[in-house]
């Protein structure tokens, strides 16, 4: 087996994170980007991926939930983590049984809480505020068969300021992910987790 690993990425969005691990491990011989995979042919991490040079893979819901395409993709790259950045489908079971202890996400909130079914994006960070919390953060766990439940791996946080709204909160995590993603993903790589 190669000693380079091989992550797949998921999202669903803009892919701001994408492009970002995209970027941070550029260079580095020892990590390949081997995939991206998204639920939406309109989403924006399609554009980013194919200007950083990164294949696209676009399923949808049926396929994703219904079919093992999507595993026997993974299985072909020899993909050696999947890499949830702001993936909004639930990961079918097939999936986190093929590749059992081998899929991270990331959270907008410090799990337990904020977390669950529904609780993505923007709702995130409402929710924090009507709560009137003091802190907020992110939570990077390892993908069981329960939103937001899986082995915690790290947490960061910050102070919530006076008169934070949930999209000033947003620009603040969104600094969080981009700094220690990355970085977790490759400890994580690396370690006997």
């Amino acid at each position: 087996m190669s000693s380079t690993k091989k992550i797949a990425l998921f999202a669903s969005g803009s892919g701001t994170n994408v492009a970002n691990i995209i970027r941070y491990f550029r260079g580095n011989d020892r990590v390949e980007i081997v995939l991206v995979v998204t639920n939406k042919p309109d989403a924006g991490v399609i554009s980013r991926a194919e200007k950083l040079k990164i294949p696209v893979k676009v399923f949808d819901r049926k396929t994703i939930m219904e079919t093992d395409l999507v595993n026997r993709e993974l299985k072909m790259l020899h993909t050696d983590l999947i890499v949830l950045a702001g993936f909004l489908l639930k990961i079918p079971s097939s999936l986190i049984k093929d590749f059992p202890d081998r899929m991270i996400n990331i959270h907008p909130a410090l799990l337990p809480k904020f977390g669950g079914k529904g609780m993505y994006g923007m709702r995130v960070h409402q929710a924090v505020l009507e709560a009137r919390e003091t802190k907020s953060g992110i939570t990077i766990h390892k993908v069981n068969e329960h939103y937001d439940e899986g082995q915690i791996l790290f947490q960061a946080e910050l102070q919530i300021r006076e008169g934070e709204t949930p999209e000033s909160l947003a620009a603040r995590i969104h600094e969080l992910e981009y700094l220690y993603y990355p970085k977790v993903i490759g400890d994580f790589l690396f370690s006997d987790l």
